[in-house]
């Protein structure tokens, strides 16, 4: 502590001896702490009561407190004025025999003690100083304690087995486990979901203990059992000679970010309407689809139905009944479909397709689209509405009628134009169009 540092200290003297007082004063001088303009650095109370109003009136930097005053003794005076000014250090004046009551207090609060008759100057100004510093310090702390409690990112804190030895109110929220529930606890036996195979972890191990911070992304559990997504940062603690001695993790729960990226990512792949896939993922599936079947030396087949008679529905009923419908054949055409692997989708309009990924032969797309023109054929319900129409279906198949995405749906699209004109509610294969045309 500086010169003008110690010009700046003000001290309350809670002492109901003058003689005692007058020691605590030249000794004060003695250790370099000096007048504040006209105005003594001491200010003197002889009782709790007014030290009380005193530290009230104006809080002092440092409080010298007697335990055996008139008007209280004991540990209930240092409760007392830590009551009144918790912010600032008590050193307490004890007696020769009260070493344990010493000891007592410092346990409800006082930062030292001194023992009457025992110190000098310079023990007086150490304490003053190491209580000043001491104070300063826990301050910081209590300042870090309350920042790394309000964040709303979890954070933990390990020893270098993983094994839990801190964590703030932000990673209770999120996981569901108290601080009683979690120190003690291994991560992994108390967060593990599941969905990292071994050797996400074993890279994270790596990372860490050769001292570099490892950022990642994975879904944990909560105590309640339910997943959810996690953007973990974890950084390595070592010691004056560089040892690992502790990990601390940060943990931010971005389930709703991931949630609304996966909705984005839908609504950019679907029809909005129906929630069949759109033309993008249309075109990906079957590139997909083709690429499987080069391998396999297999058999792909595109449909494109396009619905008989909508307009007028949308013409007489309005576009809402229209919307309704097209719905409900969205529906009629999944059902159709024999395997997952397959895909309808919807382009636009009353314009559908149907990608059939896996089949032995042309004749196997015969059978689906005799489902989708009955499916299609039975009247509809919409509202007080009877509704009847039909579809029109153009067929085309990998290899004989195309090899790749743009031609196989332009090559259906021109068969389900045939189709239309062979008389509606049928089926075309791109084949039968190129031999009427004499290609």
């Amino acid at each position: 502590m500086n010169e003008s540092e110690q010009r700046r200290i003000s001290i309350l003297v809670i002492e109901d001896e003058p003689g005692d007082l007058g020691l605590i004063q030249a000794y004060v001088r003695l250790a370099g702490i000096r007048r504040i303009g006209d105005q003594d650095p001491v200010v003197w109370a002889s009782t709790l009561a007014q030290g009380v109003a005193a530290a009230a009136a104006s809080m002092p930097d440092v409080i010298l407190l007697d335990l055996s005053l008139p008007d209280s003794s004991g540990l209930h005076t240092v409760e007392a004025m830590h009551t009144v000014a918790p912010d600032v250090p008590i050193i307490v004046l004890t007696g020769q025999d009260d070493h344990q009551l010493a000891e007592a207090a410092l346990q409800a609060g006082a930062q030292d003690y001194l023992v009457k008759g025992q110190f000098q100057h310079d023990a007086l100004g150490r304490a003053i100083r190491h209580a000043l510093v001491r104070q300063k310090l826990e301050s910081r702390l209590s300042l870090f304690r309350a920042a790394l409690n309000s964040v709303a990112n979890g954070i933990l804190i390990t020893d270098i087995d993983s094994t839990i030895e801190w964590a703030n109110p932000a990673f209770t929220r999120m996981t569901g486990f108290s601080l009683t529930e979690a120190v003690g606890r291994h991560t992994g036996e108390m967060l593990n979901s599941g969905k990292q195979d071994p050797q996400f972890y074993r890279r994270m191990w790596d990372t860490i203990l050769a001292g570099r911070v490892w950022t990642g992304e994975l879904i944990n559990r909560r105590k309640d059992g339910s997943l959810y997504a996690e953007a973990l940062t974890i950084s390595p603690v070592t010691d004056g000679n560089g040892r690992i001695q502790h990990f601390v993790a940060i943990k931010q729960d971005i389930s709703e970010r991931k949630a609304n990226e996966e909705r984005v990512q839908h609504l950019a792949h679907h029809d909005q309407l129906t929630d069949l896939p759109n033309r993008s993922l249309l075109s990906d599936r079957l590139f997909q689809a083709l690429a499987q079947a080069r391998r396999d030396r297999g058999t792909v087949a595109l449909m494109f139905l396009d619905l008989d008679s909508f307009k007028p529905v949308n013409d007489t009923l309005g576009h809402d009944i229209g919307d309704l419908l097209l719905k409900e054949v969205a529906l009629r055409l999944q059902n159709c479909v024999p395997r997952e692997s397959d895909t309808v989708a919807r382009l636009g309009g009353d314009e559908f397709v149907i990608l059939l990924a896996q089949i032995e032969k042309a004749a196997d797309a015969v059978v689906v689209a005799g489902k989708l023109l009955a499916a299609l054929e039975r009247p509809f319900l919409i509202g007080p509405h009877r509704i009847s129409i039909s579809g029109s279906i153009g067929i085309a198949v990998y290899p004989q009628h195309g090899d790749e995405v743009n031609q196989l749906l332009k090559n259906a699209d021109i068969a389900m134009y045939h189709a239309k004109k062979a008389g509606r509610n049928c089926y075309r294969f791109f084949r039968e169009v190129t031999e009427t045309a004499g290609v």
